[in-house]
């Protein structure tokens, strides 16, 4: 089983207002709500490529009840801590230039806190974790740290997406998969790119520290994979960008979908760039349909081979 685990879950309350003015009355032309946060995206990103997962973390109040309603309705597995006051709301302003103010959600116990990797102790070899996302008020930095340390004793497989620096940290342990886009691999080595050919060797450093596959995206420019055969790149495919929320989720669950099903590198790659684009061209998170079509379109380059 996939566990995909979201430490700070949303509301995403996604409004459409046409030349907004700020300091002005606004009125919305369109408006949707969405259970988000990056695990989440994940989980309903496999679903809708055939693939099942639970989905873990905290939730609480009528905005935590309205996350797992929506995910039961998608037909996903939860198994949710519930804990006390509301989990946050993030808006997303889609106008002439695309804003997010995302809320701080509420304060994580310890009691909470232990409620979850209880539930983490007691999976096996045979499941894949997927942690990503900031972390909630009331927790420590580290936690991913504690985690994968956690798992990594029992041989669970993880995959890691985050920005902080807490990510070196966490690459002794083998994560299957990290996903840095390039402004998150710029901080991560306090260094900037002119080029893909700069971005190769912090790629490999990552690898040669613990990762095992390095997916770094690029948005419009494409993505770059470090793996164990090569270094691969795709050019970004065409389309209208509508949505770059959950773009980056979209292509961890492709590339998460090939992985379980082969292992196959290519494959992976592939699903992952076509679901990462998929729903940057989408209003919402992709639909497989829509990944599905821009498979075939996807063309991999070998840059290295080991």
């Amino acid at each position: 089983m996939i566990y995909t685990v979201t430490l700070n879950p949303a509301v995403d309350y996604v409004i459409q207002v046409p030349a907004f003015q700020e300091g002005q009355l606004n009125v919305t032309q369109r408006e949707s709500k969405f259970p988000g946060g990056k695990g989440i995206n994940v989980s309903r990103v496999l679903k809708r490529l055939g693939v099942v997962s639970t989905n873990l973390g905290f939730i609480g109040g009528f905005t935590g009840q309205f996350i797992e309603d929506k995910l039961k309705e998608e037909a996903l597995q939860t198994d949710f801590v519930t804990v006390a006051g509301d989990t946050r709301i993030n808006i997303k302003l889609k106008s002439t230039e695309e804003t997010e103010i995302n809320g701080q959600g509420p304060v994580i116990t310890e009691i909470a806190l232990q409620e979850l990797k209880t539930q983490l102790n007691q999976l096996t070899s045979e499941d894949l974790v997927v942690f990503s996302g900031s972390v909630p008020k009331g927790v420590a930095t580290t936690i991913y740290v504690e985690f994968v340390e956690l798992l990594s004793k029992k041989g669970i497989p993880f995959v890691v997406d985050i920005s902080s620096k807490q990510l070196l940290d966490i690459l002794p342990f083998k994560p299957v998969l990290i996903k840095p886009n390039h402004h998150e691999l710029s901080a991560i080595f306090e260094t900037e790119f002119a080029s893909v050919t700069e971005m190769l060797p912090y790629g490999e450093k990552l690898r040669s520290l613990g990762a095992q596959n390095v997916l770094i995206s690029m948005g419009k420019d494409g993505a770059l994979l470090f793996s164990d055969k090569g270094i691969y790149q795709v050019e970004g495919l065409s389309g209208v960008l509508k949505n770059s929320v959950g773009a980056g989720d979209s292509m961890v669950a492709g590339f998460i979908s090939q992985w379980v099903a082969s292992k196959e590198t290519s494959a992976c790659l592939t699903y992952g760039v076509a679901a990462g684009s998929a729903t940057a061209f989408s209003d919402d998170l992709a639909t497989g349909e829509a990944i599905l079509a821009l498979v075939e379109k996807v063309s991999i380059t070998t840059i290295k081979e080991y």
